[in-house]
């Protein structure tokens, strides 16, 4: 019989994603599993992204066995988290998604896209997942379901709090062991880290969110337009202090 509790955490890139995987680290009933899509997406895409080569050569390829094989096989504990990129979805069968318990983390699409404009040099809305997290909230929906949707800014203003009412959406006790975390990379960490994870790898913990006031990249105006549209549609069903 099945007893694993899958929790796909789909989020838009440059988000507090790799610390909230860090958090659930922390469970001792929890195994975490660092963007199993990522091989697949690059694969599929072609696009430019830092250790391309690498990332392929560490994962596998094929989708829908990183489906069957991964996203569904078996796991030594209770409960186990995955961080997701919601852009990673590409042209995949996304039966697998009902199956399992969802959280859908975003971020406002400015400070999103004048984070993730150091790492890449060209953006669209693919990028941005903002879409495919829209597609699974109207899912949700339509299945007659209250969609756990996780404002970053919420959860940097009050961690413990958010994450609180988290747990509880996804019927399993808050562990105060959350909050905190050691330095450095974790073994759980994807080959890309290097490239990604350095702010994470210096913490310990939840910081508070900071405004910061940088400039967005000329040309992506159009991007930020369509992302603060579909990043409304998420906002109504954020988790709040």
């Amino acid at each position: 019989m099945e007893t694993v509790q899958r929790i796909h955490m789909w989020s838009s890139p440059r988000n507090v994603s790799t610390a909230m995987m860090y958090a659930w680290r922390q469970r001792n009933d929890t195994t975490v599993v660092d963007e199993p899509l990522y091989a697949f997406y690059l694969a599929k895409t072609g696009r430019d992204h830092p250790g391309f080569d690498e990332v392929i050569a560490s994962q596998e390829t094929d989708g829908p066995t990183v489906i069957g094989r991964v996203l569904e096989g078996p796991y030594p504990t209770p409960v186990v988290f995955f961080k997701q990129m919601a852009k990673h979805l590409l042209d995949l069968d996304r039966s697998f998604i009902a199956r399992a318990d969802n959280v859908l983390l975003t971020r406002d699409p400015h400070e999103m896209l004048t984070s993730l404009q150091e790492n890449l040099d060209e953006i669209t809305i693919d990028d941005t997942g903002f879409v495919e997290l829209v597609e699974i909230l109207d899912s949700t929906l339509a299945g007659g379901r209250t969609p756990v949707v996780v404002d970053s800014r919420h959860l940097l203003a009050d961690p413990e709090a958010v994450l609180g009412q988290l747990c509880e959406r996804l019927g399993l006790p808050f562990d105060v062991g959350m909050l905190h975390w050691e330095t450095g990379p974790k073994p759980e960490d994807g080959i890309w880290a290097k490239y990604w994870y350095a702010k994470v790898h210096s913490s310990t913990g939840w910081a508070p969110w900071q405004a910061k006031d940088v400039a967005l990249r000329p040309g992506l105006e159009p991007v930020l337009e369509q992302s603060q549209m579909l990043y409304d549609r998420l906002r109504p069903y954020s988790l709040e202090p």
